[in-house]
């Protein structure tokens, strides 16, 4: 595969794959509750590395990094706020040898938990700690910036703007929505999928997209509004395993790889480009996603 931009891959007629979940590998690696999940990329490298290459060999033509935390403010909270760049560095360095020269890293760049609205925070606060992170992830050797799980318009624009004026990465925005009673979707804060992707795109997003909160049946649901509201931009899907169920006070996620796998002909016939997993995915969700968009193919 030559490598392309994302965008211009999609533009080319390509069905990218994204990888799967993050957060209950660490787990399953012995993660623990409480620990930091951006210092295991230091303090427990070869685990991080095997994750990333675990998506590489299933098929996944892009993945993400272990930085979904990495801001300043987060890292407070583990007194590592001081090592804010080197964590990130290393978070994308991982990612990118497990990627190799030929597969893309979209580091991950979630939110920082502080809200505008309530005075936490101001703009000019957002826009630094994504600046600092950003850039760390590009010198880590990221190819692009997810920004993900967002919920608010203007920490979302604050991340966009702030990965566009420091770095040359390609930058992702992707909302986290809920189903209201009235079957309309938004994100924790009211915004529409169309909302949220106007927002991204006058940001200066590359890619738009959605991820958690829903299985790959509402996503199909989701992505039809954002394509409506967004011809050509490319549009990236990071579905959950369905929505989790509580077995024993533990959360299960019911979908299985051929579940997910069955859904992603509507998900690209509602506009999608780039799919992958969120919550509850595993290599096998993401080889069987590899399979199905292949199969469209033949």
């Amino acid at each position: 595969m030559a490598k392309k931009t994302i965008v211009a891959a999609v533009q080319s007629g390509r069905v990218l794959v994204s990888d799967g979940a993050w957060g209950t590998f660490l787990q399953k690696k012995g993660m623990k509750p409480g620990e930091c999940p951006e210092l295991w990329c230091v303090t427990h490298r070869a685990d991080v590395l095997d994750i990333a290459r675990s998506y590489i060999e299933a098929g996944a033509d892009m993945i993400e990094s272990d930085s979904f935390g990495g801001t300043r403010c987060k890292l407070q909270h583990f007194g590592l706020e001081d090592r804010t760049a080197e964590l990130n560095r290393a978070a994308a360095a991982v990612s990118r040898e497990a990627a190799g020269t030929d597969r893309w890293v979209i580091a991950s760049v979630g939110p920082t938990g502080l809200m505008t609205v309530l005075g936490d925070v101001t703009e000019d606060d957002l826009y630094r700690d994504f600046k600092e992170q950003a850039m760390a992830l590009a010198e880590g050797g990221a190819d692009a910036l997810c920004i993900e799980t967002m919920s608010a318009v203007d920490e979302a624009a604050a991340a966009v703007r702030a990965c566009r004026d420091h770095t040359q990465c390609e930058v992702i925005c992707t909302f986290t929505f809920e189903r209201t009673l009235q079957g309309e979707y938004r994100t924790m804060m009211g915004v529409s999928p169309t909302e949220a992707a106007r927002a991204a795109i006058e940001a200066g997003a590359h890619v738009i997209g959605t991820n958690c909160g829903n299985g790959m049946e509402r996503m199909v649901e989701i992505v039809r509004e954002m394509r409506a509201a967004a011809p050509v931009t490319p549009i990236l899907v990071h579905a959950n395993a369905g929505l989790p169920k509580s077995v024993d006070g533990v959360d299960v996620f019911p979908e299985t790889p051929a579940d997910m796998a069955a859904r992603v002909p509507a998900l690209i016939a509602a506009g999608a480009n780039i799919i992958g997993g969120c919550c509850g995915t595993t290599p096998a969700h993401i080889t069987a996603i590899k399979r199905a968009v292949l199969g469209l193919k033949a």
